[in-house]
C-alpha cells in the first residue's frame, strides 16, 4: 500500500507528501471503502504529458491528468499511474481563478476519484465529479487546520 510522487521532465516539487497521502487513503477509504494498493503521480511537463496524450489515447491536445487505471473495485483496492502536467495546471489555475497548488490538489484528488470508478464524460457526471473534489478539498483542509493544533 504505497503512494508515491515522481518528476519527468520538470523540477516540481509536491509540498507535505505524508499529509497528501493519508488525505488521498481517506479519500478512497470514504469513496467505497477502498485500499490503496499502489498509484504513482508523475508530475511532468507538457510536452511529454501531450505526447503521451498522443500515443497512449490518440488524442493531440494538451490536458492536465491522465489516469491509467490498475484498480479492482471488485477487491477493493485502488492501483493505477496519474501523470499530471504542471504546466496545464498552472494555465488552468489562472483561467479559473484559483492558485497553482489549489488548482495541484484538485488534480491529485481528481485523479484518485477516477481509480475509486467516478467517471466525468457527461455533464452530469462532471458536475458530481466537481462536487466531490471540493469535498475532499474540504477534507483536505481539516486534515492541515488539525495538523496545525496538534503542532501548536
Amino acid at each position: 500500500m504505497d503512494i508515491l510522487f515522481h518528476t519527468d521532465d520538470c523540477n516540481y516539487r509536491l509540498p507535505q507528501k505524508r499529509l497528501m497521502r493519508r488525505w488521498l487513503r481517506e479519500v478512497a477509504q470514504q469513496e467505497g471503502g477502498y485500499e490503496i494498493a499502489e498509484i504513482n503521480y508523475v508530475f511532468c511537463s507538457a510536452e511529454r504529458h501531450r505526447a503521451m496524450n498522443i500515443e497512449f489515447l490518440g488524442h493531440d491536445y494538451f490536458t492536465d491528468i491522465i489516469t491509467f487505471d490498475d484498480s479492482n473495485l471488485k477487491e477493493g483496492f485502488i492501483a493505477g499511474d496519474i501523470f499530471i502536467d504542471i504546466e496545464t495546471v498552472r494555465d488552468n489555475a489562472r483561467l479559473y481563478g484559483a492558485t497553482a497548488r489549489q488548482e495541484m490538489l484538485r488534480v491529485i484528488v481528481h485523479g484518485v476519484l477516477h481509480l475509486c470508478g467516478q467517471k466525468d464524460k457527461t455533464p452530469r457526471t462532471e458536475k458530481q465529479m466537481h462536487k466531490k473534489e471540493d469535498k475532499y478539498l474540504a477534507l483536505l483542509e481539516q486534515m492541515q487546520n488539525a495538523e496545525c493544533k496538534m503542532q501548536n
